[in-house]
Order: structure tokens, then C-alpha cells, then sequence
């Protein structure tokens, strides 16, 4: 049998699989072709798709499901033995897995991971691969573990009856939690991004340590009685009636999992410290959701809490850790034992992607001054002073900067769709009641026809908290618009929120990062693919900052004369063609009845306020944001892939699929439909690459197939077979290229002959024929898509 001949999947199904099987690994510890991500979204205009490109496995070897011990990547006989070896690395530094194989069919390369120095890669036969208890063994004697540590890292996770199991980024969470923990680790700080499972990956650390009886009761520490309610009817209700939440501070210690609010067992007084009726050493884990809002801070009532039941395990999640001079959760709890960024999710498909529109207003630019002797509308003095963003809605409440957020909020959802979930940060309580007014004034059909359209959700109001779980729920359409102060800034778990309004100013990287993670969530099943972040403050300049990990997908900023939703999102849409703006003599509906009970807040109308010229950003390679056209961008960004003329035809040319390649440019944020906007013509994908990235003079389809139409290959064919070349040259004029490469395509080409104009030449089998059989039709077709771009 001559290898070189076998395909890859012939490789694996003769050589590689009967080589694992035969050591001793056992059907459920073989996992094959296993995808670790979902395929990033990849926004396009207001469509969505989610990337081919995947990160898979070919072999996934493990001691026990969710506890693996080898990658196995294999390649067909014309690679060498450890081809594939630095692809199988990077799987393997992703999911802890200790040892690495690559095999062409001929034997093994495997890599040690465990090893700190020494050979690491050593050559194996086919016969000689080792066996699961031999690699658990290596492993357990490489890494120190003891036997007991061993039995606690290996104990089985907890699989529902609906099949579902961790990601792989969870598994690596839970699974170095636990052999942490079981190794003596004290204190443990697992960093993962707002929608990445956090209390789900709570649950299986609490199971697995349960279930190997290294732990017996456990406390479930959250500062927002929503949380600890999500987490016992989602995540922790497999615990069933082992499980119970402390309320109105009163204790039962016959149960195992308990769940509280720090605030319901601390206080202020020392009769409030309810959590002291449990001994020091009554709890054996405690973790702290969300620890980066309390327990980071030395004198802080959750750090009470914790120093109190010192001898228990503690292990703190957050998605934001919280580090500056006087509070740091590495302090106390130490380095993070695992990080899973918002990029990474973004990244991975996990995490929606976001645009973001930017936009400036000229009084947060220029600020305000009042007249000498000023009077409020409530007849206070206005301070001399000069009001910027900073003092808006905190200290000067300007009426029509009010209502030209709210109008632009407003217009943006009649362009996007009205009944999409929108949470508005508003500056306090008060600027959020004021949003309310606006908004409702703005949309008053809707708030007829349900008067839960917009509501305020904030602290101090029972009845818009009361609403809060009917606006997180995916399946209640009201409330559709949440204004909001810093209620819903951490801990909601809003899936369908697709807009997020900025209007308050933001300094704290931490509580940007929670504020974004409110619409990081996918639900594809509700058409929430991405998200949308309206900056009225300049906040998103925080995306600049090195501690960000997660970069928009478009930076928008539209000027007085364009559509507030970015022009791909707004087809069919007419908007005002001056810029909107209230000002001098205009009557605003944001008038409040009486002067409210803060004092030092001063309330001024007829105040013009417009919107500045556009300016539009994109995020450079870099990450920093860059003023630019979109042309001057795809420019720079193509130079980067194809640094020259040559390189690219090289690679067009090389191209068995124009497709694919396509594919992969738009992966990488090249998006053609928008780009030919900007050019202004309808190109072919190649001209555009092109005109916009080497200047080249472009050609229109037509005149690449009136040029193709004159070329040798036509002489070669005549009848049936000339006039097929000839139909599907007329389709490229008409449709593009995806026309010959759908005719190209094994699977779908009979389907094309049967197309009108083809259907009127011939049967699929008399085309063929006319050509001299398949083989050479599909050589024609190659021909013919070399002809279409010899063209200069």
C-alpha cells in the first residue's frame, strides 16, 4: 500500500485511530473532530454571520470526560511525522492538556508539556502509543500530584439530562480550581468575562469538590438579590433541597449549599452580623460572585465576612478584578488562577461583538456660562462658572441636551427596529427620570399602546425594579427601554439588550468593562447576534486603554446631516436632512413640575445644542483608535495582507476557490458591499481590491468578459459547449464571479445547468458530453475564470 496516496481521513481511519484503540483508550475517552469554539460573528453592515473558520481538534484524549490528557493532530503521508506540531500546541495550551501527538501514519511525535526542561519531544511507533493510565500516571508524577490530590482532580463532573456540558474554557477553569483547592490553595481568583458562565463554572467546582468530599457546606456570597435568585433556579438547582437562601437573617444550619447577600448577613451594628451565628468553621468554600464590588476593599462588610470564616477555601469570580492603590482583589485573593477575556469570547463566538456610534455634542465639547446674575428656571443664582460634560446632568442640567439624547436614541431605534431591548446609563436617579419623561414623549404611541415601553429602573423605585426580571427575559417584550443610573450596571443578565446608551460620564475601567458585558450576551434564537454602544460622554475612549481586552467591530460617529444608525443599518429609512436641535425660544417637554430636593443642581432651558461635524474611527492593528476613511482604511488594511500588486495576484491567481478567499478578507474586515458604496461602482471583488488598494485603473464585469469572449479558449469549443462558456460569461456580466464558481462546484453544478439560460442548451449529461466528459468541463470552467481576470 503506497501512504502517499491516502487521504488525511484515510491516514486516521487505517493507522491512527487503530493505533490509540489498540493502547488501551476506551470509545469514551476517544473524542474525534472536536470544535472548541463557535465561529466569531462577523458583523456586515445590519447582517451578521458567523466565521467557517473554527478551532478543531482531530483527536481529543481523555482520562475522564471534561479531564484531558492528550491532543492527537493528524496530517496525511506527504507531511513529515511531526507536521502540525505548533497547531496541536496551541490546542493543547487551550485546553491544559498535557500531552501533544502529531502522526502522518507512519508512527508519533509527541511533546511533553509537563516538562520544564530536557528533551521534550520524543519519536514513538505506532505501536508504542501509550496508554490512558500511563499518561494519567506521568501526569500525576510530573505536576506532584499526591494520590488524594489526584482523586479530587478526577472526580466526575455533573452532566444534565439535556446533554450539557462545559465549554472548553470552563473546563480549564474548573478543572486548575480543583486541583488547586485539592492541593491546599486557600484563596482562588478565577477572571472570565461577563456572559462566559461564571456560576455555572461555580456549580461544577462546588459538584466535583461535593461529590469527592473535600468540601461539605458551602456559601454563595452576591451583593444583588437578582444574582443569588438566577443562580439558585439556573445554575445550582441540581443542588435541589441540599440548597437554601438566607432571608430576613434568619438561620438553618441543616442544610449543605447556602446562598446569601452580604448585606443580609452583615451589617453595620454588631446584632446585624447574622453570619456570625454560624461558627468560624462551619463553611468549608465560600465564593464571592462578583468580588471585584466588595471584598477587594480591606474595610469592606464582604472582607468582614471573609476574614471571619478564614480556615474555609475562598474562591473570588469576577469579570472585572479590581486594582488601584487602596483595592486589589489579587491582594487578597492572589494572582488569577484563569483569565477568560472579552476578546477571547468575542474571538471564539461566545460573546457578541459590538459597533459603536460616537457623538459629540458641541456644548460637552465647548461647555457652557451662564449670563452674569443668571436665574435657573426655579429662580436660584447660576455660580459664574464654566459647565462642561462633567458637571451635565450632575450638577447643570441643560433641558435641551436632554432632548436631543432622547431624540437620538429615539431615531436610531425607528431605524433599527423599535422593540429592541435598550438599556440608557443616565449621570443619577434623577437624570434617569428625566430620560424616562423624554423618551416617553418621544415615542407616545408605544407608551399608549403598553405604558411599560420605557421605565425607569433604578433603586430607589419598587415599581421599575419590579419590572427588572420581565426586562431581562428574552420571551417579555416590556420593558423594551431601561433608564438607569448604576443599578443595572453589574450582575443583569439582560441576553436581548442590542443597545447600550452611554450618557454618563465614566472614568472606572471596571465599570466600563461590567457596563459593556450588559449586551455581550448571543441569542441567535432572538436575532441578537451584536450590539450596538451609543457614546454620548467620549466613554468609549476607554477602548484605547491597554487594561480593555475586547475591541468594537465599527467606530461610528455621525455629523449633523447623516442618519444616526450607521448608513448599512439604515436602507428604507428617511431621516430629517438638517440636524436636530432644541435651542433658543424652543418649548421642551422635559419640564419637572417642581425644583427637585437637591440643591446643587441648577435647571436651565433654551440653550441651544447641536450635534458637531462627523468624524468616523476605526481601530487600528494596534487597537488604538484612528481617525479615517472607510477607503483609507481597507486600504491600510489590505497593504497589510498583500504587500504589493504582485503578491496579491500571486495569491488571487493561486486561488482554487475565489470564494474562499473572499471569505477570508471579509473575516478580517474587509467588507466589499460597504467599500463599493464608497467607490461608488459596481466592481467586480477583484477591480476593488485593486483600484482601492494599487491604484490599478479597474474594468467592469462587462468588459472582463468581452475581453474573456476574444480569447483562444473559445476557439477550442464550438456548439453545445462554446455556448455553455458563452451563457455563463453573460451570468458573470450580470451576477459576478459566484456564478462560474457555483458551476464549478462538484456538488452544485448539475443544479446550475439546470438553470435558465443553461437549461435551454442541453441536459446536465448533453453538456457534459459536448465537453468531453466532466473532467474536462470543470478544466474549461478553470480555464474560463483565468481568462475573465487575464484581462489588464
Amino acid at each position: 500500500m503506497n501512504k502517499k496516496l491516502l487521504t488525511e481521513q484515510e491516514i486516521r481511519t487505517r493507522f491512527i485511530t487503530p493505533a490509540i484503540q489498540d493502547a488501551g483508550w476506551k470509545p469514551g475517552q476517544i473524542r474525534e473532530e472536536v470544535t472548541l469554539d463557535a465561529g466569531r460573528v462577523i458583523v456586515r453592515g445590519a447582517l451578521s454571520m458567523r466565521s467557517a473558520e473554527r478551532k478543531r481538534v482531530d483527536y481529543l484524549l481523555s482520562h475522564k470526560p471534561g479531564i484531558p490528557l492528550a491532543i492527537v493532530e493528524a496530517k496525511d503521508n506527504n507531511h513529515s511525522l511531526s507536521a502540525g506540531m505548533d497547531q496541536a500546541l496551541q490546542y493543547a495550551a487551550l485546553l491544559d492538556a498535557p500531552f501533544v501527538y502529531t502522526s502522518n501514519g507512519d508512527g508519533f511525535m509527541e511533546h511533553d508539556r509537563t516538562l520544564t526542561d530536557g528533551p521534550l519531544e520524543r519519536e514513538l511507533r505506532l505501536d508504542e502509543f501509550p496508554s490512558p493510565e500511563a499518561l494519567w500516571l506521568r501526569t500525576m508524577r510530573q505536576t506532584g500530584m499526591a494520590d488524594e490530590v489526584a482523586k479530587v482532580a478526577a472526580e466526575d463532573y455533573y452532566y444534565d439530562r439535556y446533554g450539557r456540558a462545559p465549554r472548553y474554557y470552563q473546563e480549564v477553569a474548573i478543572n486548575r480550581t480543583v486541583r488547586a483547592i485539592a492541593q491546599g490553595q486557600k484563596r482562588v481568583l478565577l477572571v472570565m468575562a461577563t456572559g462566559t458562565g461564571k456560576t455555572y463554572t461555580a456549580f461544577q467546582i462546588i459538584w466535583r469538590l461535593w461529590r469527592a468530599k473535600k468540601v461539605r457546606r458551602v456559601l454563595f456570597l452576591a451583593d444583588r438579590n437578582i444574582l443569588v435568585d438566577q443562580t439558585m433556579t439556573n445554575d445550582f438547582r441540581f443542588f435541589g433541597d441540599k440548597m437554601t437562601k438566607v432571608v430576613k437573617r434568619q438561620v438553618d444550619k441543616s442544610y449543605e449549599i447556602y446562598l446569601a447577600l452580604y448585606q443580609g448577613i452583615s451589617g453595620t451594628e454588631e446584632w446585624q452580623d447574622i453570619y456570625r451565628q454560624f461558627s468560624p468553621d462551619f463553611f468549608d468554600l465560600i465564593i464571592v460572585d462578583e468580588c471585584h464590588r466588595g471584598s477587594a476593599d480591606a474595610d469592606s462588610a464582604w472582607r468582614e465576612v471573609l476574614e471571619y470564616f478564614a480556615s474555609a477555601t475562598q474562591i473570588g469570580l469576577t469579570a472585572t478584578p479590581k486594582e488601584t492603590k487602596d483595592v486589589s482583589n489579587m491582594d487578597y485573593f492572589g494572582e488569577p488562577i484563569y483569565t477568560y477575556s472579552l476578546r477571547q469570547g468575542i474571538a471564539d463566538g461566545f460573546l457578541a461583538p459590538y459597533k459603536v456610534i460616537r457623538i459629540d455634542l458641541d456644548r460637552d465639547v465647548d461647555g457652557w456660562r451662564p449670563r452674569q446674575g443668571q436665574l435657573d428656571r426655579y429662580g436660584a443664582l447660576i455660580p459664574d462658572e464654566w459647565y462642561t460634560s462633567r458637571d451635565f446632568d450632575r450638577t447643570l442640567v441643560i433641558d435641551e441636551r436632554t432632548q436631543l439624547v432622547a431624540w437620538r436614541v429615539t431615531e436610531y431605534l425607528r431605524a433599527t427596529g423599535r422593540m429592541q431591548k435598550t438599556i440608557i446609563f443616565c449621570e443619577d436617579i434623577e437624570h434617569a427620570e428625566r430620560m424616562r419623561h423624554a423618551i416617553a414623549n418621544m415615542n407616545g404611541d408605544l407608551v399608549h399602546a403598553n405604558r411599560r415601553y420605557v421605565m425607569r429602573i433604578t433603586g430607589d423605585n419598587p415599581v421599575g425594579k419590579a419590572e427588572l426580571d420581565n426586562f431581562i427575559s428574552p420571551e417579555e417584550p416590556y420593558p423594551v427601554i431601561a433608564t438607569t443610573s448604576r443599578l443595572m450596571t453589574t450582575g443583569v443578565d439582560a441576553q436581548t439588550c442590542k443597545l447600550i446608551v452611554l450618557d454618563r460620564t465614566i472614568n472606572s475601567m471596571t465599570e466600563f468593562k461590567q457596563i459593556i458585558g450588559r449586551g455581550t450576551r448571543i441569542r441567535e434564537d432572538f436575532g441578537k447576534t451584536y450590539f450596538t454602544i451609543m457614546d454620548f460622554r467620549n466613554v468609549t475612549r476607554l477602548f484605547a486603554d491597554p487594561a480593555f481586552d475586547g475591541d468594537p467591530v465599527q467606530v461610528y460617529e455621525p455629523g449633523p446631516d447623516d442618519p444616526i444608525a450607521p448608513p448599512e443599518t439604515a436602507d428604507a429609512v428617511e431621516f430629517p436632512a438638517a440636524d436636530y436641535q432644541v435651542g433658543q425660544g424652543q418649548e421642551t417637554s422635559a419640564r419637572i413640575v417642581e425644583r427637585p430636593q437637591r440643591r446643587d443642581k441648577y435647571y436651565v432651558n433654551g440653550v441651544e445644542v447641536r450635534i458637531l461635524a462627523e468624524r468616523v474611527q476605526y481601530l487600528d492593528r494596534n487597537g488604538e483608535l484612528r481617525t479615517a476613511s472607510f477607503r483609507e482604511f481597507s486600504r491600510e488594511n489590505l497593504r497589510r495582507q498583500y504587500a504589493s500588486l504582485d503578491d496579491f495576484l500571486t495569491r488571487w491567481n493561486a486561488a482554487t476557490r475565489k470564494d474562499a478567499l473572499l471569505a477570508e478578507l471579509l473575516e478580517q474586515g474587509f467588507l466589499l458591499d460597504k467599500l463599493r458604496e464608497a467607490a461608488n461602482a459596481d466592481l467586480d471583488p477583484f477591480d476593488l481590491i485593486c483600484h482601492v488598494a494599487f491604484d490599478r485603473p479597474p474594468l467592469t464585469r462587462g468588459e472582463r468578459a468581452r475581453s474573456a469572449r476574444r480569447s483562444a479558449l473559445f476557439d477550442e469549443y464550438g456548439g453545445m459547449a462554446r455556448r455553455t462558456l458563452e451563457a455563463l460569461l453573460d451570468k458573470y456580466a450580470d451576477q459576478g464571479i459566484a456564478s462560474v464558481e457555483e458551476a464549478r462546484d462538484e456538488n452544485k453544478a448539475a443544479g446550475v445547468l439546470q438553470l435558465p439560460p443553461l437549461n435551454q442548451i442541453g441536459q446536465p449529461v448533453q453538456i457534459l458530453k459536448a465537453f468531453g466528459g466532466k473532467k474536462r468541463y470543470f478544466e474549461a470552467l478553470a480555464a474560463l475564470a483565468r481568462e475573465i481576470y487575464r484581462a489588464a
